[in-house]
């Protein structure tokens, strides 16, 4: 239709310019994040460049050349310094209580997210998950002195097992309120037909509500597989003997005893961090879908 037809029917024009407008907008909003995140990532990435590049740096190479700079030679010393410093029984310390916390810290919050969900109207339960959220106002500084005294009451002191119960207390809440959150995203139209074609709650549990919780499933997996991981606090307090030393305890003990041996202290940081990368890489879409689960209602 013309202006002209328009201004016959008493009608104005139709135009397009705003709607032009709004998207040329719109492109140079993304050119400039766009351009805030590549300079983001570049802040990020600088350390981690600097901590590899330098881990095969000799120290006197270190001292004298520029920080930033690749090595004129790459040498594989640190890492075997790092090695041959009993690394090994460290770093599989911190894999058994990484995984021997986070697998059934992952567990028991997926069940209690789920009956959280399922018995929305039980007292009882409204009362447990009231004292999972409190249980994410309190720090483990604050109750370390009484965990300590636990863990003497129990004769636990010294050993791994001293240092995965807590982990698994503390890692509970958090993981309880993002898988609740996603189970609740979960159409009640598959509860119910899963109830008519005579499944139990818990077989409703395992074979509709775990597939579909995957992603959150996934995101408390890595969340609380780095805060264990790096945990520096509970191996502290709770444990005395270097047999029973995780690698964020061990890297104190190697500063200690490198002096200022930078590239040697370097060389087990990135020893230490390949495995969190790794697990990040795997499941960082995951980790994304999990953590904002719930936030579109």
């Amino acid at each position: 239709m013309t202006p002209t037809a328009h201004k016959q029917a008493g009608r104005p024009p139709v135009s397009h310019a705003p709607r032009r407008s709004m998207g040329r907008r719109m492109r140079e909003m993304n050119w400039i994040g766009g351009g805030f995140g590549w300079f983001w990532l570049l802040i990020v990435m600088l350390p981690l460049y600097w901590l590899v590049i330098t881990s095969f740096k000799t120290q006197s190479n270190y001292f004298f050349t520029n920080p930033l700079k690749p090595p004129a030679e790459f040498t594989m010393e640190n890492y075997q310094l790092v090695v041959e410093s009993d690394f090994v029984r460290f770093f599989m310390n911190s894999v058994i209580v990484t995984a021997g916390a986070v697998l059934p810290a992952t567990l028991i919050s997926f069940m209690a997210a789920y009956a959280i969900v399922r018995g929305a109207g039980n007292r009882f339960l409204k009362t447990v998950n009231g004292i999972f959220l409190m249980g994410l106002a309190i720090p483990l500084q604050a109750v370390i002195i009484p965990v300590y005294l636990i863990i003497i009451k129990m004769e636990l002191y010294d050993t791994l097992q001293a240092i995965i119960l807590p982990s698994i207390a503390f890692a509970i809440p958090l993981s309880v309120l993002v898988l609740g959150n996603f189970i609740r995203d979960v159409p009640k139209e598959l509860f119910e037909s899963m109830r008519m074609d005579g499944a139990t709650e818990w077989g409703t549990m395992w074979r509709l509500a775990f597939p579909l919780t995957r992603p959150a499933l996934m995101t408390v997996i890595i969340y609380n597989a780095v805060g264990i991981w790096n945990g520096y606090l509970l191996p502290l307090i709770l444990t005395q003997s270097p047999e029973q030393s995780t690698i964020p305890l061990a890297l104190a003990s190697f500063q200690t005893q490198f002096g200022v041996n930078v590239p040697a202290i370097a060389a087990s940081v990135t020893l230490t961090t390949v495995p969190i990368v790794l697990l990040y890489a795997i499941g960082r879409r995951q980790l994304v879908s999990g953590l904002t689960a719930g936030f579109s209602k």
